[in-house]
């Protein structure tokens, strides 16, 4: 419990600097810097974001974590969060925004580092997540990590690491989001015998089984790339993709009802694209259903 103990001071503001910003419009936001994580060796920020209204002694809400956290501000998160409060749109929540460090080492698969031996700290990454960063998180913010409503999105390469993360913790992230995911993510170069068998998301998810009551949302852009590895007409992102979904439909998972695909005509790999679908993504996830 030493580590968790030191995070917890983290959080209570007894070792790195904390910036907050009040919003005019409702919702807050706080900066936490320079907390200490042992397993990736390294600083890390995150960057907490509050609803109108909220208090942790009153209120448990559902958590949303996203990696890549230092894309919230140039995506201008706080201005879709505010937008979608007011109009009444969206449930309180919390948000908490990872900021990275190595991120092709630390995001990826599990144990399943790609041909490269890009993603070799995943699994240390998400322990920091699970079990050091997100207990500090429930003693601050009063979040839970049985919460059914907690959900982990990330881009790019950042949501490969959130479904990832949210596949092996389903009960901790029973939603997971992934903008642009790199499910290309590959056991063997395309020079070296490469076949669709080798993507390594897609090959966990065929030795696995359906895990009761996860919720899965998925974004693509038309315009991210122009690579089509079999000639199909389809560009990669979107058909690693879709073949991804594809072998959640054969786990057991319902489309419409389980899962949700996202296609930004035009969209483009980059933050604008993906500030433009976060509206979705937040509405589909934290929607009011009143």
């Amino acid at each position: 419990m030493q580590i968790c103990n030191s995070m917890i001071e983290a959080v209570q503001q007894k070792h790195p600097v904390l910036n907050e910003s009040i919003s005019p419009r409702g919702w807050n936001r706080l900066k936490i810097e320079g907390i200490r994580s042992p397993e990736l060796n390294r600083i890390v920020d995150v960057e907490v974001f509050t609803p109108p209204g909220y208090n942790s002694e009153t209120t448990s809400l559902p958590l949303l974590l996203l990696n890549d956290g230092q894309d919230s501000e140039p995506m201008q998160l706080l201005s879709i969060l505010n937008d979608l409060s007011e109009s009444g749109e969206i449930a309180p929540f919390i948000v908490a925004g990872v900021f990275c460090g190595d991120r092709l080492q630390e995001y990826g698969v599990s144990g399943k580092p790609d041909y490269k031996k890009r993603g070799a700290s995943a699994a240390k990454y998400a322990h920091f997540i699970t079990e050091h960063l997100f207990p500090a998180l429930e003693h601050k913010f009063g979040i839970k990590k049985n919460h059914p409503g907690n959900a982990i999105a990330g881009y790019s390469l950042g949501g490969l690491s959130a479904f990832d993360m949210a596949w092996n913790h389903p009960k901790i992230f029973p939603r997971v989001a992934a903008f642009s995911g790199s499910f290309w993510w590959r056991r063997k170069a395309l020079d070296k015998g490469y076949t669709e068998a080798d993507r390594i998301m897609h090959r966990v998810l065929r030795k696995s089984k359906l895990r009761p009551g996860m919720k899965f949302w998925f974004m693509a852009g038309t315009a991210e790339e122009t690579a089509d590895r079999n000639n199909n007409g389809i560009i990669d992102t979107i058909d690693d993709t879709l073949d991804l979904i594809a072998e959640l439909v054969t786990l057991g998972y319902k489309p419409y009802y389980d899962i949700h695909y996202h296609e930004v005509k035009g969209g483009e790999h980059n933050v604008p694209t993906w500030g433009k679908a976060m509206p979705y993504f937040l509405k589909w996830a934290f929607g009011r259903k009143d």
